[in-house]
């Protein structure tokens, strides 16, 4: 279900663009369709079809994915399992101090080696409904002031539903620009699309490697744009919408962990608008990939420090429930006999 088609239906029952906003502001912030100010009734301010019509839609809307797990972690993070209208599943993941990230499509065709979501391809892209309706079941159980589109899914191979998705967070849905994170390995439709939206979320590329080559071993299905070139094209957009490109790196052991891959990746940032993001790699059952020591990790950031890129060393919320994009889904699906 995309936004559009809940807009027309708005629109059929009387709806002016005053009524239509309202509900839909009522939405995303988790709170009942016939939401108003303090001092208002729905009677006062929505059309008599409109109003009547607001349970059916508010079942309609709340049946679009519906929890089936949830995994608490340790870290104050908490991995959801999520069902589809259509009995499909995908991942959300509630982050500590109040973020969210959410799945764009079930599965994905990008087929990263070190992820898990892309092992079976693409199944299908979710409606915009679907991506918004991830953060208003978030907003049910807690705060959510920041989503990232990281979860299932390649945004930019569903970029007219994940944009949109991101307009409304970004006006009706009340989070600030900068706290909407839109991530991708990199696709010029990308460039081309974001700096023309009213609302510029935050850009996160896929980087991993400086070596080209590399690149296109470990992202099979990626847009072949070589790894300069996509730290040209993020520098353009960061210059743009005012925010720094946060450069996410899998740390792979003996793979893109030298210090010859710092040199250059020290190089190619030098002067950029941009911040390192340094993920150690989840363990992936039957990969051969392994994580760096925590030691080895903490000292490749040191070396990118030292030489002025800002640089952090994160690790995947949920760690201590084995819950790395695409690992629940697949972990329920084996122990519940699912999808």
């Amino acid at each position: 279900m995309r936004i559009e088609h809940l807009r027309q239906r708005l629109h059929h029952l009387g709806a002016r663009p005053c009524h239509e906003q309202r509900v839909l502001r009522a939405w995303l912030q988790a709170r009942a369709l016939d939401s108003g100010s303090r001092r208002q009734r729905p009677e006062n301010f929505l059309p008599l079809d409109l109003r009547n019509e607001l349970p059916a839609i508010a079942s309609e809307l709340a049946a679009l994915v519906r929890l089936r797990y949830e995994y608490p972690g340790a870290d104050g993070s908490a991995r959801l399992l999520l069902e589809l209208a259509d009995g499909l599943t995908v991942e959300s993941v509630l982050l500590p101090r109040a973020g969210l990230c959410v799945s764009t499509q079930v599965g994905c065709a990008v087929g990263c080696l070190f992820c898990m979501t892309g092992r079976d391809g693409l199944q299908r892209q979710l409606g915009s409904a679907e991506i918004l309706a991830q953060v208003v079941l978030a907003r049910s159980r807690r705060a959510v002031k920041k989503v990232v589109f990281m979860g299932m899914g390649e945004p930019a191979h569903n970029l007219d539903n994940v944009l949109e998705a991101i307009e409304l967070l970004g006006t009706a849905g009340a989070i600030g620009h900068k706290n909407l994170v839109f991530s991708t390995v990199g696709d010029r439709r990308v460039f081309e699309r974001l700096p023309l939206g009213k609302v510029k979320p935050a850009l996160a590329l896929s980087l991993h490697t400086t070596d080209a080559g590399l690149r296109a071993r470990l992202l099979p299905k990626a847009p072949r744009i070589d790894p300069a070139e996509l730290v040209e094209l993020g520098e353009h957009y960061a210059r743009v919408s005012g925010y720094p490109i946060q450069y996410q790196w899998t740390l792979l052991e003996d793979v893109n962990d030298s210090d010859d891959e710092m040199d250059r990746l020290a190089k190619l940032l030098a002067g950029k608008y941009a911040m390192m993001n340094f993920i150690p790699f989840n363990t992936i059952e039957g990969s051969d990939f392994k994580r760096p020591a925590p030691e080895r990790a903490l000292a490749l950031a040191d070396q990118l420090r030292r030489r002025g890129i800002i640089a952090c060393l994160r690790d995947s919320a949920g760690q201590d429930v084995d819950g790395a994009c695409g690992q629940l889904r697949a972990r329920s699906g084996r122990s519940h006999g699912l999808d």
